[in-house]
């Protein structure tokens, strides 16, 4: 099977850099599925070059307008892994949209890790380049994301939320998000959406999807 580097979703253009990820969050969807609505997101390796990724997005993007309710405005980095881990390749490929179509809204979903792992602030190199991020907050305290998210590391917690500041700071759209109701479970959603706020973000809370897309 060959790689799905590109997929849709609501309307949406989404992209699947990798399946590397720096949390084993105890709700991520790929831990009961392999796909989303048909379309397998488990990629084959780890290889695929932005490249890969532009001949995929190509292919959805131009197919006949009859196979969708509308035009593509909106593309996500979003798949079965942190797309952040693949920066250079994200780079490229929303430099590439841009080019090619300014008109489509890039969002990057992302756990927050990515300034950690390069041991830099990347967030100014993606100015002009990215519209949003959403950094996946995930808990009102270190105790409760690391029970969540299950990081690699430490200090994942404070690094999220260094990553949404510097997001704020740079003045592209950032969102904090929560994942509400996984069996059952409540989180203190008023002191979340208080740290998105002091942090200089939006907030939203994604109902857990017992069973996926």
């Amino acid at each position: 099977m060959s790689n799905v580097l590109v997929y849709t979703l609501d309307g949406k253009i989404y992209i699947n850099l990798t399946n590397r990820c720096t949390n084993d969050c105890i709700f991520c969807l790929r831990k009961d599925k392999s796909d989303v609505k048909g379309q397998e997101l488990w990629l084959d390796d780890e290889n695929s070059t932005s490249s890969d990724v532009i001949e995929q997005y190509e292919k959805i993007y131009n197919e006949p307008l009859t196979r969708h309710a509308s035009p593509f405005t909106e593309t996500v980095f979003c798949g079965y892994g942190e797309p952040m881990l693949k920066f250079d390749e994200l780079k490229e490929v929303a430099q590439y949209i841009k080019n090619n179509y300014p008109e489509v809204k890039i969002r990057v979903n992302t756990n927050g890790h990515a300034n950690f792992v390069y041991k830099r602030n990347l967030v100014p190199e993606l100015k002009g380049l990215v519209d949003e991020f959403s950094v996946s907050l995930n808990g009102a305290t270190k105790e409760e994301y690391n029970e969540l998210s299950k990081p690699k590391f430490d200090e994942a917690y404070e690094e999220v939320k260094k990553f949404i500041k510097a997001c704020a700071d740079e003045n592209i759209s950032v969102v904090a998000s929560v994942v509400e109701g996984y069996k059952g479970r409540n989180l203190d959603l008023v002191a979340c959406e208080k740290i998105a706020q002091n942090l200089g973000a939006k907030f939203r809370v994604r109902e857990w999807i017992v069973n996926g897309y």
